[in-house]
């Protein structure tokens, strides 16, 4: 099974210029904790609630001026779309991630492998995996 087969294709997208409290009323709406930022038709990094919590709120910035790109986070991680699900799960395991953004070939952001999609559609190896390398404390 590849990570075509396993992700969820219809993905929101924040861009840089976007304020936070606008990235996270999208991700309220969504039911989703992260969304990817993209810029000129690139992946450029993805924000999360923790990002928009711990870089913004926690230092007293005003979610309503401060745009995406100053508390996303910038090392994109991701998998390409004809890797095979094993595959990915490890990357999520080392990477402790539960959610990666999906590339086609071309770079391009075609969807999202969240740790559920990899419990739901992939093998029960592969997904419990996943889940024990996330679940590990960070070294």
């Amino acid at each position: 099974m590849t990570v075509r087969e396993a992700m969820t294709s219809r993905t929101e997208l924040a861009t840089p210029d976007m304020n936070l409290r606008d990235a996270a009323r999208l991700m309220r709406d969504c039911d989703i904790g992260s969304l990817p930022v993209g810029e000129n038709d690139r992946l450029i990094g993805m924000i999360t609630d923790r990002d928009i919590t711990v870089r913004a709120v926690a230092e007293g910035r005003d979610v309503q001026t401060t745009p995406v790109r100053d508390a996303m986070t910038t090392k994109v991680l991701y998998v390409y779309d004809d890797e095979p699900i094993e595959v990915a799960a490890q990357t999520m395991a080392d990477l402790q991630v539960r959610r990666l953004p999906v590339l086609d070939r071309e770079r391009h952001l075609v969807g999202i492998l969240a740790l559920s999609d990899v419990s739901i559609e992939g093998p029960a190896s592969s997904a419990a995996e996943a889940l024990r390398g996330v679940s590990e404390p960070s070294a």
